[in-house]
């Protein structure tokens, strides 16, 4: 794997959505640096990423409400164990689940596996409400997919929070989760 500035030269063999994500961060003047690689499907790959990366890639869940009325992209720490009651408890919102992958689509045109905050660009209805981790939003660098799971980009948090997700029209709502049995 190597590492890039910005977004990939030629086009060829990119899904359109992968292509609307670097448009859209280029357009807000966003810095990136990328690498390409195969589906992270073990941790040990995912750890090579993060290497290369040079940051902790953020673990994205895609949630809803079990009558499928709220849905929720939550941003944590990949080494936080997620509990549904502890998320619950702070967002008011009793069993909560993961998404179907249709939602995914529908919602943030994204597929499993690839489910990250650039998606919130997709979600040109609001549907979707961001809650991130207080941990990750300290750190001076978040690692997301740039809608697909085939490309890891890095780029400044107060990017995403101060630029990015304004230009999307979302707010993020700040939650503490502990992640300990």
């Amino acid at each position: 794997m190597e590492l890039y500035t910005g977004r990939p030269g030629d086009a060829e063999g990119r899904l359109p959505r992968e292509l609307r994500t670097y448009d859209f961060l280029d357009e807000l003047g966003i810095e990136y640096l990328r690498t390409d690689h195969e589906a992270a499907k073990t941790m040990e790959a995912c750890n090579e990423i993060d290497a290369v990366l040079g940051v902790v890639m953020c673990k994205n869940l895609f949630l809803c409400n079990r009558q499928k009325t709220q849905f929720y992209l939550l941003l944590m720490p990949g080494d936080k164990k997620f509990k549904t009651r502890e998320l619950s408890s702070q967002i008011g919102s009793a069993r909560l689940s993961f998404a179907e992958p249709e939602d995914m689509l529908r919602y943030l045109d994204i597929e499993p596996g690839a489910v990250s905050v650039m998606g919130l660009m997709n979600d040109k209805s609001g549907s979707v409400q961001l809650l991130i981790d207080e941990d990750v939003l300290k750190d001076e660098y978040l690692g997301c997919h740039p809608c697909v799971c085939t490309s890891s980009l890095k780029m400044k948090t107060a990017d995403v929070t101060g630029r990015f997700l304004p230009a999307t029209g979302h707010e993020y709502k700040t939650v503490h989760l502990v992640g300990e049995d």
